[in-house]
């Protein structure tokens, strides 16, 4: 079950709780199970204080996979909605669960389906890899073929914005 979800987009009306992405990083426990809702799937990351999260980045912001990297909360997110997602079966947790998730920087072992994200907190708190997104879409063929479709639109953006972007630097050079 997850909490209340922290809004981090850019285009979000500010509230007297949260106001920014600084402000909105008060109540979240270090080694907390972060989850930011994607089109079609959720990214995951391991809080770690001072508005910073480790994560597996693989996906998540590029068309070539990313390694286990530590980023600020805003750019964990970017610029969907956040939400902690409670363990309460969790092994490990606060700063154990953020010393397993550090122990792991640098890693650039992401497989979708046996070494993504989720799977990555799972072993941060839990100590055992699993992902049960990943369960979901094996269990429901439809489900894995929307999650699928999704995910080959946001490569074909994200490489569209890559050109873009590289079109404009081009032009100012």
């Amino acid at each position: 079950m997850n909490t209340p979800t922290l809004d981090t987009r850019d285009d979000a009306p500010p509230s007297a709780a949260i106001r920014d992405t600084a402000s909105s990083t008060i109540d979240l426990p270090i080694g907390a199970h972060l989850v930011t809702q994607r089109n079609g799937y959720e990214h995951h990351g391991i809080y770690v204080g001072n508005g910073r999260v480790v994560h597996y980045a693989g996906f998540a912001g590029s068309v070539h996979r990313g390694p286990v990297e530590e980023v600020e909360l805003a750019r964990f997110a970017a610029g969907h909605s956040l939400s902690v997602r409670a363990t309460p079966s969790a092994i490990y947790g606060g700063t154990e669960a953020v010393r397993r998730a550090r122990s792991r920087l640098g890693e650039n072992r992401y497989r979708l389906l046996t070494n993504n994200c989720e799977h990555f907190c799972a072993w941060c708190l839990l100590g055992e890899s699993r992902s049960e997104q990943v369960h979901c879409c094996l269990r429901d063929p439809r489900t894995g073929v929307r999650a699928l479709l999704c995910l080959v639109k946001s490569f074909v953006e994200s490489g569209t914005r890559h050109q873009q972007r590289a079109a404009q630097l081009a032009q100012l050079a």
